[in-house]
């Protein structure tokens, strides 16, 4: 089963019979909304849903603004903020880590 070892959510693609015991909630886990939250991006689902759908949030090298994106294992890890995203900016700058470049722009 390419696709779930490729989501994640079974372990292995050498028995079809682990497909049986997949529920809603395994793929609930696994929407960019829910990710967000998993990964400190934003507190509550409702706050992850209104940073996607503004545009704050990229996958990769795509900027997605669909908050029940299905968000796979392999791409978590590029879950990030736009560039240009006020939030992260604020982020970064409650973080401590913004210079003069940055704070120019």
């Amino acid at each position: 089963m390419r696709l779930g070892t490729t989501w994640g959510v079974i372990p292995t693609k050498k028995s079809l019979a682990l497909c049986d015991k997949l529920t809603v909630s395994t793929f609930f886990r696994h929407r960019l909304s829910t990710v967000l939250v998993q990964l400190k991006f934003a507190e509550h689902l409702k706050e992850a849903v209104i940073y996607i759908e503004q545009g704050h949030i990229r996958v990769g090298q795509e900027t997605v603004t669909d908050p029940v994106f299905l968000a796979t294992w392999n791409n978590e890890e590029f879950v990030t903020w736009v560039d240009s995203s006020k939030i992260k900016t604020k982020v970064i700058q409650y973080n401590d880590k913004l210079d003069n470049y940055d704070m120019m722009q």
